[in-house]
């Protein structure tokens, strides 16, 4: 089934060459030229975005935000186009749910091979619905077929990568899980993300959980690890 991409950017002549080649690929491409457009196109149903964030009308971090608060679309892979490429901007794109970055200028090769890899990382956090996949930990409830968190009876909306990121913990209770680790296992070896990324989402996880913040335990020099509960 040929995968469906909004492709969302400001600047014609960056839509034209984004749009040959991602055709060229053979994906089904919708367009559109600022933040307002991209939410009415939403609709569409689109199995990843590929989102600049500098645009007139409302900038991507407000349509990522904006996003991000439809529960039927949450889960739809992000990647940020930034010509800026600074550690503050990804850390906020992160905090908002962003899957991945790319610098401009923009080469084919790479947007593809993100695209594609990130479209890989959906399809894998889909498998299995059929069987049973509710985690429960304490006072963590975890259902990944429904993408339901509750921390002691309280419903929490997680970002996808927050959700795979809790949702991996406490599939390995007391297991001491490194940056290295985290980052192949939930974001995968063609992404690239920095290992700031994991402090990011694992500070936004751990205010979910409120005053069980303690459950994700930092192991010094080393990562992070779920407490083991019985």
């Amino acid at each position: 089934m040929t995968a469906k991409i909004l492709l969302v950017d400001d600047e014609p002549d960056i839509v034209e060459f984004l749009l040959y080649n991602l055709k060229q690929e053979g994906f089904d491409v919708i367009t559109a030229f600022d933040g307002n457009e991209a939410l009415s196109k939403i609709s569409e149903n689109p199995d990843l975005i590929i989102l600049d964030i500098m645009m007139p009308k409302l900038d991507g971090y407000e349509v990522l935000k904006k996003i991000k608060e439809q529960t039927n679309f949450n889960d739809i892979p992000v990647i940020f186009l930034t010509a800026r490429g600074n550690e503050a901007e990804e850390i906020k794109g992160l905090e908002l749910g962003a899957d991945d970055f790319i610098q401009k200028p923009i080469s084919p090769k790479k947007l593809i091979a993100r695209v594609k890899s990130n479209l890989r990382k959906g399809e894998k956090t889909g498998e299995g619905k059929n069987e049973s996949s509710k985690l429960i930990i304490g006072p963590v409830l975890i259902d990944k077929e429904q993408y339901i968190v509750e921390v002691n009876g309280e419903r929490k909306i997680l970002p996808k990568k927050e959700f795979e990121l809790l949702y991996y913990f406490a599939s390995n209770p007391g297991k001491v899980l490194t940056r290295d680790i985290l980052l192949k296992d939930i974001w995968g070896t063609d992404v690239f993300v920095v290992d700031r990324t994991i402090d990011v989402h694992i500070r936004k996880i751990r205010e979910k959980l409120g005053k069980f913040s303690n459950l994700i335990e930092t192991v010094k020099g080393v990562g992070y690890k779920f407490k083991n509960i019985d």
